[in-house]
């Protein structure tokens, strides 16, 4: 991303809060591209260095992208809750990853602290124009794989229904070959991405409350990680975006 000098130093302060440790590869990263090729197509194509982003800021940015970039929502009544299989936290004996702890429970970690929190913060100001604040809370739930990302944001119009939405969303993705949006009243589910680099998203309008509902769900592996690095290397190489990635998964 193309970031101002006082940007880029307050993402540096930002960063040292939430990792704890202070950057040494300043002048590399001031020439990476984020690596999510929905909304940074264009840079990848002649980007040298591409920093892919993981499974929780990829299903959640997917999902609240057009909403900010159009100006939809009001940006700071936006929540994020995300639920990933346990492979999204990698392959480190960890207690709560051990199949006696994770298998039977469902509970949320991180909370108000996630180190995820501040990128999609970043790509949401950059997309929105300006600074902007998330609730994001992510859940561990017992399955191998998968991600569902659920994002609530009230609306700046509430007259806005489901049918405006599926069609401004349809219009954002029109050249994304991996997004499918999904119809009236069908919200996704984790198996239909499993082992694709697929991202379902499912859109729901509450007249009640003013608010919009989008569900959107991943491999965390696969789209989440690295489906989504062959993604960028294709666009970079100048080769059909979709080659070698997988777009029909394994069911039941």
């Amino acid at each position: 991303l193309d970031l101002s000098a006082d940007y880029r130093f307050k993402n540096l302060e930002t960063y040292s809060s939430w990792y704890n440790k202070e950057r040494s590869d300043l002048d590399t990263a001031k020439t990476a591209v984020y690596g999510l090729p929905e909304l940074y197509r264009d840079e990848i194509k002649s980007a040298s260095l591409i920093g892919c982003p993981g499974c929780y800021p990829t299903a959640s940015l997917m999902a609240l992208s057009p909403l900010l970039k159009q100006g939809l929502i009001i940006p700071e009544t936006t929540i994020i809750d995300a639920k990933s299989g346990t492979s999204g936290g990698g392959r480190q004996a960890k207690t709560n990853l051990l199949l006696a702890e994770a298998e039977g429970s469902f509970g949320a970690y991180g909370v108000a602290k996630h180190r995820h929190t501040p990128e999609i913060e970043q790509i949401s100001s950059d997309l929105a124009g300006h600074e902007v604040r998330v609730q994001f809370t992510p859940h561990l739930i017992p399955m191998v794989r998968g991600i569902l990302s659920t994002v609530y944001a009230t609306l700046r119009d509430p007259g806005l229904v489901r049918d405006d939405l599926l069609t401004i969303y349809s219009a954002f993705y029109r050249s994304s070959p991996f997004v499918k949006i999904l119809p009236n009243g069908v919200y996704p589910q984790t198996k239909w991405a499993c082992g694709t680099n697929l991202c379902y998203l499912g859109i729901e309008t509450d007249p009640r409350t003013d608010r919009v509902i989008v569900l959107s769900a991943i491999d965390n592996l696969i789209k989440g990680q690295a489906g989504q690095a062959v993604q960028c290397l294709n666009i970079m190489m100048g080769w059909e975006e979709t080659t070698g990635l997988p777009q029909l998964c394994f069911y039941p």
